[in-house]
């Protein structure tokens, strides 16, 4: 696929799950857990690979804090998990590990790393593991509905020779 594809589906992506962003979300505290997110990050992972993956979730993160529908814990959470989730989909070409790659950079090692951002730039205490139930929660959901997605696409040869 050439550069110009790649960037236009990320894109495309961005903006979709930007749009989305204001319909879809579930308040936890000062994060805006949103599991379309987690969605446009499996297909980002697994169509378009890691650098596409993170620049898709960077933007989304970007224009959803914006236009105040996110909260700057989607930074951490949003790029670890698609970066995972391309990583391990590049590595095994299985949508399962694609999938779990965002649970677990999002809803693990991104929820870790929101600690930071909570207590230096924001003056808040917070557990280490306190965003974990609810990244997870979302990861889990949004993964899924990737997952689910490009099982169907797959099974249907709508992916045009993407995945063999």
């Amino acid at each position: 696929m050439s550069s110009t594809k790649k960037l236009t589906i990320t894109a495309f992506i961005a903006a979709i799950t930007t749009v989305s962003s204001s319909l879809i979300y579930i308040p936890v505290g000062f994060a805006k857990i949103f599991p379309i997110q987690h969605f446009a990050n499996v297909l980002s992972a697994v169509l378009l690979g890691p650098w596409y993956a993170v620049i898709q979730a960077f933007l989304s993160s970007t224009l959803r804090n914006m236009l105040g529908t996110g909260s700057i814990f989607a930074y951490p959470g949003s790029m670890i998990g698609a970066f995972l989730a391309a990583i391990l989909f590049t590595k095994t070409r299985k949508l399962s590990f694609a999938a779990a790659g965002e649970v677990v950079g999002t809803g693990i090692l991104g929820a870790m790393a929101t600690y930071p951002i909570s207590v230096l730039f924001l003056g808040q205490e917070a557990a280490l593991f306190g965003f974990v139930p609810a990244f997870i929660f979302s990861s889990f959901t949004g993964a899924l509905m990737g997952y689910g997605l490009l099982k169907v696409m797959v099974k249907n040869k709508a992916l045009g020779g993407i995945l063999q």
